[in-house]
């Protein structure tokens, strides 16, 4: 996909984390329309926002 789906999906991301099972439904969408690279991206992504709302580091397991 294109950069503007990647940026699409940190926006989705961002709007829903206040739900870790929502967010959580959110990466295992995205993990079907990105590519590797991206992916890995979103990895490094997801793991800075859980810096500030751990319960979030969980939706990391969908990225394996």
């Amino acid at each position: 996909m294109s950069k503007s789906m990647f940026d699409y999906t940190k926006m989705i991301l961002n709007k829903v984390s206040f739900d870790p099972v929502l967010f959580c439904k959110e990466v295992q969408k995205a993990v079907s329309r990105l590519l590797p690279h991206e992916i890995e991206e979103l990895r490094n992504f997801i793991l800075s926002i859980a810096l500030q709302k751990p319960e979030l580091k969980q939706s990391l397991i969908y990225l394996d």
